[in-house]
């Protein structure tokens, strides 16, 4: 059983991605259980982009949210090839991620929007500390007994950055990604609040929200296709389907901020959140939301500002 730096041991393959491994791991040192993201670097610039790696796992590890699946540690080990490749230890989220849930089709609307006004908190607590997710998707959002985790912060990017990547190669997954990603755009919270928008889409329908039966289909032309409506849905608030629409807008300056949609989705289904504060500030509802006007999205937010959100689950 391999052991790194002598403290951690892996003892279960937990995930495998295209560039990374998660292991069940133990921590002897602290005597408990984490996950251990073993990184493959990936890119020519080799040394360099593991300073990268360690520079983007240390601005997450001052992400501290209840809906965020911490990181605890950065470090190195040499592969079988005698290559240097980083690992993150993470906190271990035990449950179901949302990939496997919506494998047995659509949430109810209910379950949809709660679960998406959680993951929106967790990127609001991210854009406040300049912190961009970049990979938001259902295997990335873990459903636990205390709520939403949201996973992979410990590869997120710096608000602006841009796309370390090499020419032809995209970080992300292509469903999720934003328009202006296929184009090699620095990283934004814009670019979140799109992904976000597929997933309340696919958590809704059970589907994506534009016809795609392949990534070459996806990423194969300069322009994303248009966005579907979203069908009715009886009882479901007219709010819940703009703010989707808004999420999916082309254009990345008419996508709401990460507060506004947790708060706007976490109303929706009468939840409560953890999201940044800043000052006191009187709770009122928007008279109206259905259309959205830049009037509204204020006073979403300003119903957020000083008030002390906990979190409530089912009902």
């Amino acid at each position: 059983m391999r052991t790194l730096d002598g403290r951690y041991r892996l003892e279960q393959r937990v995930g495998v991605g295209g560039m990374s491994e998660v292991w069940r791991a133990h921590d002897a040192v602290l005597d408990r259980t984490v996950a251990v993201k073993l990184v493959s670097p990936g890119w020519p610039d080799g040394e360099a982009s593991v300073d990268r790696i360690r520079a983007e796992a240390r601005s997450a590890a001052r992400l501290v949210h209840p809906n965020v699946a911490s990181v605890h540690d950065f470090g190195t080990c040499v592969s079988a090839s005698g290559r240097e490749t980083p690992y993150i230890v993470m906190e271990l989220a035990e449950g179901q991620t949302l990939a496997a849930h919506l494998r047995a089709g659509p949430l109810d609307w209910r379950i949809a929007v709660r679960v998406c006004a959680e993951v929106s908190a967790a990127l609001a607590a991210a854009h406040a500390h300049g912190i961009v997710h970049r990979d938001v998707k259902p295997a990335n959002v873990m459903l636990t007994p205390s709520g939403v985790k949201v996973l992979d912060f410990g590869i997120a990017t710096p608000t602006g950055a841009d796309d370390p990547a090499p020419v032809g190669m995209v970080v992300g997954t292509p469903a999720y990604l934003a328009p202006e990603q296929l184009h090699r755009a620095p990283a934004t919270p814009a670019a979140d609040m799109y992904a976000l928008g597929v997933l309340l889409y696919r958590c809704l329908t059970g589907q994506l929200p534009y016809p795609a039966g392949s990534v070459i289909e996806l990423l194969g032309t300069d322009r994303r296709p248009s966005p579907q409506p979203l069908p009715d849905l009886p009882g479901r608030p007219a709010e819940v389907a703009e703010l989707c629409r808004r999420c999916l807008a082309e254009d990345p300056t008419r996508r709401p901020g990460s507060l506004v949609a947790a708060l706007l989705l976490a109303e929706a289904v009468d939840a409560r959140v953890y999201v940044p504060m800043d000052q006191p500030l009187a709770l009122r509802r928007p008279a109206s939301v259905t259309p959205w006007t830049d009037q509204a999205a204020a006073e979403v937010t300003e119903a957020a500002v000083g008030l002390q959100w906990g979190r409530r689950h089912g009902g």
